[in-house]
């Protein structure tokens, strides 16, 4: 086979890849998964703020060489809703990120799944509140089917692991980021008439920069950071995957077939942390995994299902 004909081969590899919303989906919430099991290690050792401007600084360095030519000929769109873009950046990339890792670094794993469950409640809300729209009988059953699905996996399915569940300060600025990515989620139907890759780059390159001044000030009050291989792993981690292919295929994904049908793939971010514990630490497969996971993706298929 000749090289052109490699090179057309693997284009409709990639075309066809990025019409596939289910399947861009259920990887974000991998990527994120892994997000959740390194970023809270690494949480332990860098502050929050500047955390999140490593994760969207470097993997902005990775992705404008390949965006420079399209940013280019989105540069009139850009200057036009250049609001609008700052408020995306401002919301999906630096707020929700930077307050994501300041809680994680106070509340429990435990505490941190169960929030993360309330995530697409959340889009259910903006969306209501942006548009009026309001969830059909069917995406509200599947919501919930795929909620206790989640529940069943965190709680080891001993439901009396809630009783011992309380709120710190971490699950409040938890829960303040989950209602500005859900913002963000259900406002991306508003997004400018951009190519994917143009409106990526802006918004993580925009939202590392908006992260500047308060990481400058958390740096100013703490020791210097001491940088470990460990460390510098994670970071490629976080930039690549959870970060430049996560935000990619989500955003796809709710372009293909919106945010309240995109929203329960969330569901899937517990069930992948609870694969990842098993693969990578030990644990064993036990039957609440089984059964949560069922639920999970029956929920997700009766979500998702027109």
């Amino acid at each position: 086979m000749s090289t052109q004909a490699h090179v057309q081969g693997a284009r409709r590899t990639g075309s066809g890849l990025f019409n596939q919303p289910y399947l861009l989906l259920s990887l974000t919430s991998l990527f994120w998964a892994g997000n959740m099991v390194l970023g809270r290690f690494v949480a332990g050792h860098i502050p929050p703020m500047t955390l999140a401007f490593i994760r969207w600084g470097g993997a902005s360095v990775v992705l404008l060489p390949f965006a420079a030519r399209h940013l280019k000929q989105d540069w009139p769109v850009i200057r036009k809703h250049a609001g609008l873009l700052t408020l995306l950046a401002l919301s999906g990339f630096s707020a929700y990120n930077a307050l994501t890792y300041y809680g994680l670094q106070y509340t429990t794993a435990i505490n941190g799944l169960l929030l993360q469950s309330i995530g697409p409640l959340f889009v259910a809300m903006w969306t209501l509140v942006l548009y009026r729209e309001r969830l059909t009988l069917r995406q509200s059953a599947g919501l919930c089917v795929s909620l206790i699905g989640v529940v069943i996996i965190v709680c080891r399915g001993n439901l009396g692991t809630l009783r011992a569940v309380g709120l710190n300060p971490g699950d409040i600025w938890f829960l303040v980021a989950l209602a500005i990515y859900g913002f963000y989620t259900a406002a991306l139907r508003k997004r400018p008439p951009m190519q994917p890759i143009s409106f990526l780059a802006v918004g993580m390159t925009w939202g590392a920069l908006l992260l500047v001044p308060a990481m400058v000030v958390e740096l100013a009050g703490r020791p210097a950071i001491s940088l470990d291989h460990e460390s510098l792993l994670s970071f490629a981690y976080v930039c690549l995957f959870p970060s430049l292919l996560g935000y990619l295929f989500l955003n796809r994904g709710i372009e293909l077939i919106g945010a309240n049908r995109a929203a329960p793939f969330l569901y899937l971010v517990p069930v992948f942390g609870s694969v990842l514990a098993i693969t990578l630490l030990g644990e064993r497969f036990e039957w609440y995994h089984a059964g949560g996971y069922t639920l999970v993706l029956a929920g997700i298929a009766l979500t998702t299902r027109r």
